[in-house]
């Protein structure tokens, strides 16, 4: 019986040949361990390959061998250990096959996957300037030098929540760069939320587990809106007491901050402040008070409408105190003319 094992280099030409010519439901084909080979570009490698187990004894002249482009082998009967010391060729798929009396050729492919982890992921947003809440953004994940690329997917993440996964369609066994892109409208609360991306390599049990990752850098999030009012935007009439002191408040929250500027009552001009306040109101204080707050994206504005009044209480202790006054004159001159004058007119008689 003739046995013999051997690697060969095959060349491309020879290789399509033996393809054309291999019969891959054969009742005794070629067994592999494992099944299907996962190996990092650049690291060792090795597969077993049992030509055949009992269909092709005891065919003495049946011919067993292993066909592979890079590599050596160990041959041990009709067992062939097949061993890379270091994985260069990216496009790898080793064959194990045996040729019976009758020329038929049974053979066994080895699936290859040769990965290369993501040399860099780096996560960014378009446009990259500050935000306008509502508007539509393209948060990107640019992923470098990546083999093979239909095995990558890449997750987006707002915080700790999941926005979504793209997967690639990219077919090439060679390290590639990749760009992810998803669509993205951002509100408010996103300002200074941190945005960013995971690649995932997944390479089956066979591959590392878990699988491979590799993160991107956070980026924060800047997004501009409109100021939103935190007082009521109609407050009720504001009746104070002359002399009093008056005090009103505007307060809006909004990116980027807001400015603020009232408008008083006729012929008092403009004041920029967040809080309007007048130690001692007088008559001409009375009117309507307008504040806006504005910023580069919107403004809002709110109106206050005062009433000065006197007070009652002191009218009333006024006019109370003027009516003594008033009446004490009126009792004084009464006693005037009604006793001491008189009297003092007859004693000047007498």
């Amino acid at each position: 019986m003739l046995s013999s094992l051997v690697l060969l280099a095959a060349s491309f030409t020879t290789f399509f040949c033996c393809v054309n010519t291999c019969n891959y439901s054969c009742p005794d084909n070629p067994v592999m361990t494992p099944s299907r080979l996962v190996v990092k570009f650049g690291d060792p490698a090795s597969a077993t390959c049992v030509a055949c187990q009992q269909a092709c004894f005891p065919l003495d002249d049946s011919i067993r061998n292993m066909e592979a482009s890079l590599g050596t082998s160990n041959i041990n009967g009709s067992t062939v250990t097949w061993t890379v010391n270091q994985t260069t060729e990216w496009n790898l798929t080793p064959k194990c096959y045996y040729t019976t009396i009758m020329n038929d050729q049974c053979c066994t492919n080895l699936p290859v996957t040769v990965y290369k982890p993501p040399e860099s992921v780096s996560f960014s947003l378009n446009p990259s300037g500050p935000l306008t809440e509502g508007s539509e953004v393209t948060l990107q994940c640019d992923v470098q030098n990546v083999a093979p690329a239909e095995n990558l997917t890449v997750t987006f993440y707002r915080g700790h929540k999941l926005l979504g996964q793209v997967k690639s369609s990219n077919t090439a066994k060679k390290p590639v760069n990749e760009i992810f892109s998803m669509s993205y409208n951002n509100t408010k609360e996103d300002n200074g939320v941190q945005f960013w991306c995971e690649a995932k390599l997944v390479l089956g049990a066979e591959g590392p587990q878990p699988p491979l990752v590799v993160k991107s850098d956070n980026l924060t999030a800047t997004v501009y809106y409109g100021p939103e009012l935190k007082v009521p935007a109609d407050p009720a009439p504001i009746s104070i007491i002359r002399g009093e002191p008056l005090h009103l408040t505007c307060l809006a929250e909004g990116n980027p901050k807001p400015r603020y500027n009232w408008t008083l009552p006729p012929n008092r001009g403009h004041i920029s402040v967040t809080d309007l306040k007048i130690d001692s109101v007088d008559f001409q204080d009375g009117g309507q008070y307008v504040c806006t707050a504005n910023n580069t994206v919107n403004s809002v504005s709110v109106r206050f409408d005062v009433t000065v009044r006197e007070n009652s209480h002191a009218c009333l202790i006024g006019g109370t105190i003027a009516a003594v006054v008033v009446l004490s004159i009126v009792v004084a001159i009464a006693v005037y003319i009604f006793y001491y004058k008189p009297k003092k007119m007859g004693e000047s008689q007498l």
